[in-house]
Order: C-alpha cells, then structure tokens, then sequence
C-alpha cells in the first residue's frame, strides 16, 4: 500500500475517480490536495461498516407484526408471474 501521496489540485479534479477507487481498494491511503504548492486538503477512505445481513430496514419497523404464514401464497404468486 502506498504511503501518503501529494497531488495537486487540478490533478485530483482530474482523477478524481481513480483517487477514490485507488482508496477503495487499499492501494492507496490518502492524497493530500495542494493548491498552489501548499497542503489544502486530505483525502482518506471512509472506515467500513460490516453489513448486518438479518437487520431489516424500514419506517414501519416496529409497527406491525408479520403473520407466520406470509409465505403461504408464495407459489401463487410465483405462478402468476410465470404465466405472463
């Protein structure tokens, strides 16, 4: 992984896809942007956050309770969208 790396600004306009997919990845810490030969900004990759696969999002939650059988027409419902 690269160290810090200078750039300056009408570099980082120019690429700034690349910069921020360079971060993504991990190839790349963070960019400091200057302008006019001097430090302006940093540019850094945001922490990630493991996904919660069994958390449901939503307004309503909480608000309502799902029936046991909501899956119950399910093959239904398949059926319906297999015959159009």
């Amino acid at each position: 992984m690269a160290d810090v790396i200078n750039i300056n600004m009408r570099e980082a306009k120019s690429s700034l896809s690349r910069l921020v997919r360079e971060l993504e990845a991990g190839t790349s810490r963070e960019f400091i942007i200057a302008r006019n030969g001097r430090p302006a900004a940093r540019l850094l990759p945001l922490e990630t956050v493991p996904l919660d696969h069994n958390r449901r999002i939503g307004v309503a939650k909480g608000r309502f309770k799902v029936p046991r059988d909501i899956d119950r027409a399910e093959a239904l419902i398949q059926e319906l969208f297999e015959t159009l």
